[in-house]
């Protein structure tokens, strides 16, 4: 995580132009940036000023913002929570449609249905997700006018409302995902039921092919399911940039675009601060399920 926000502050500073400049906009004057810089502390030697922002941020306190003098902390406050709803949504939404959709593929490989699974995945795992956003605009917002366009609703206006004013950005994030976890589960579940020992022996005993796709191929398939998961799970908040700049959701993907632009240098720190903070809490707790998963993993165990 030091690593990440050290590489991200270089990269800040190698961007062309002035921080101070492009704050002050076309009006800039010599003097004005050379006073902005000044009390902005940007005419400091840049280990000065990222010592000057790692400090109080290992204590949890990410400074103010250098484009409106408002605390970071507030920004995020009112950001991330959105971005928090919309990826939680999608990852609900693709879930509860990739695992029964993986189980009727593999049940019967090569079928009809399987064939269908594989087509629909590999397209949508081909195309990006803008693409769906406009188709799903086009249609369900242009034509239909079932869902809005644009705009975020807040839970404070409505249940109902809110998960309206979501169902189509978090749609176009959940079908790359639904597609990728489809393929993972589909794969490995017909990779078990035709090569692994205790599927034979469960036929053997007489046990039903649903059973067995559902209690032994679809609970060890899970791991690859967890894995693929955890790693979508902290990347995918920088990921939602496109999606909420096409939908206008005042998340962090939209704060984070501004925040460069303006080469806001605390806020894009905080940000990826956080990402990095998501991506490393998210790796843990898939270790962790593992052992839940499988009671023979187990951490600090002697081997046999």
């Amino acid at each position: 995580m030091l690593g990440v926000t050290f590489f991200t502050f270089c990269l800040l500073n190698l961007l062309p132009g002035d921080t101070a400049e492009a704050l002050l906009g076309d009006s800039a004057t010599p003097k004005l940036i050379q006073a902005l810089n000044v009390r902005l502390h940007l005419n400091q030697p840049f280990f000065d000023r990222y010592w000057h922002w790692l400090v109080p941020a290992l204590h949890g306190n990410f400074g103010t913002s250098l484009a409106n003098d408002e605390a970071v902390s507030t920004v995020l406050k009112s950001r991330l929570p959105v971005s928090l709803e919309l990826i939680g949504l999608a990852f609900v939404i693709s879930i509860v449609f990739s695992i029964p959709v993986a189980a009727l593929a593999a049940y019967r490989p090569k079928s009809l249905i399987d064939r269908l699974s594989l087509g629909l995945t590999g397209f949508g795992l081909s195309v990006p997700n803008f693409v769906y956003a406009l188709v799903l605009i086009l249609i369900f917002a242009v034509h239909e006018h079932i869902f809005p366009a644009y705009g975020f609703v807040p839970i404070s206006a409505g249940l109902f409302e809110n998960i309206r004013s979501l169902l189509m950005p978090s749609g176009t994030i959940a079908f790359g995902l639904f597609c990728g976890y489809t393929r993972v589960l589909r794969g490995d579940m017909v990779d078990q039921i035709a090569n692994e020992d205790y599927i034979m022996t469960a036929r053997a005993k007489g046990v039903r092919p649903w059973q067995i796709l559902i209690r032994h191929a679809l609970r060890n398939s899970l791991f690859g399911l967890i894995t693929l998961i955890g790693l979508n799970l902290g990347t995918l908040i920088g990921g939602t940039v496109i999606v909420e700049q096409i939908y206008a959701l005042p998340g962090i993907g939209q704060e984070l675009l501004a925040s460069i632009n303006s080469r806001d240098v605390v806020v894009v720190e905080a940000i990826v601060t956080i990402i990095a903070v998501a991506v490393v809490l998210s790796n843990l707790v898939v270790d962790l399920l593992y052992s839940v998963l499988d009671p023979r993993i187990r951490y600090g165990s002697r081997a046999s």
